[in-house]
């Protein structure tokens, strides 16, 4: 009897013990060959530029020497945001910049008072730029300086994460840590390499697997997120004994309790 619940205290602990490799970011898979610390590692093999969709948001600034100008525009001053920056995570803060940004419609087009309608979804940042301010220096004789950006990069996280929703992070290019760091980290359970992105495209939505653990993600064309991403990663098996919170009080609990039946078992025997 005391060989049986001996084996079963092993195969309790060994079942519930997670493997380093299950949670160590950026490993060399799969021969896990360690680098020296200053090893050039090549960044992103593809040019990352985002490509403006519907349903994003951007911020369009004017500027010029004759305010009168641009008083029509006056009320997307960034100087009226109060100083935005930073990251934000889903649960608490505002979005001002939802609120006060140019939203790109379902046709790719923004409207912008006295210019109108403009088509800016397939340009990138800078190309959508220029053509603001091509429309713009059509219809104002004095000079006026244009600043378009992403009004932040919105995305959403799902599954095994230690804060889970839509958050929102201030910048206008974002790597995946940057996203997980923002929204807590991943749970102890959360399978890291079995992070999926759904990420929508011209043409509709894809779903990639990311590995976490694997070190050639840094040049991944997926190392950096995108706006509207929804981030989603899958719980270990052993989330069967409990959640990342409660496992080790679960695991003590069972320790305990073998522990108990060994010592009555000792003292009925007398062994």
């Amino acid at each position: 009897m005391k060989k049986i619940l001996f084996f079963a205290c092993l195969v309790v602990f060994a079942t519930s013990c997670i493997s380093n490799k299950r949670i160590t970011y950026l490993q060399n898979l799969p021969d896990n060959t360690p680098i020296e610390l200053n090893e050039f590692i090549p960044f992103a093999e593809v040019d990352y530029e985002y490509v403006l969709q519907p349903f994003d948001i951007v911020e369009i600034d004017f500027a010029t020497s004759d305010p009168e100008l641009i008083e029509a525009f006056s009320f997307q001053n960034s100087q009226s945001m109060g100083g935005v920056g930073g990251n934000s995570g889903g649960g608490g803060g505002s979005d001002p910049l939802y609120f006060r940004g140019y939203s790109i419609d379902k046709n790719g087009d923004v409207e912008v008072p006295k210019l109108g309608k403009i088509r800016i979804a397939g340009l990138t940042e800078e190309e959508a730029k220029e053509k603001v301010q091509e429309d713009i220096n059509q219809f104002f004789k004095e000079e006026i300086y244009v600043k378009l950006r992403i009004a932040g990069i919105r995305y959403t996280t799902l599954g095994e994460f230690n804060s889970v929703g839509v958050s929102v992070i201030y910048k206008n290019r974002a790597t995946i840590f940057d996203a997980l760091a923002n929204s807590g980290e991943t749970t102890i359970l959360g399978k890291k390499n079995k992070l999926f992105i759904i990420r929508q495209y011209d043409g509709g939505t894809k779903i990639h697997q990311i590995n976490l653990n694997d070190r050639s993600l840094l040049a991944s064309p997926f190392y950096f997120i995108q706006p509207n991403d929804i981030l989603y990663i899958e719980p270990m098996n052993i989330r069967q004994f409990g959640n990342a919170d409660n496992l080790t009080a679960s695991l003590a609990l069972i320790a305990g309790l073998l522990a108990s039946t060994l010592l009555i078992i000792n003292l009925v025997t007398g062994n």
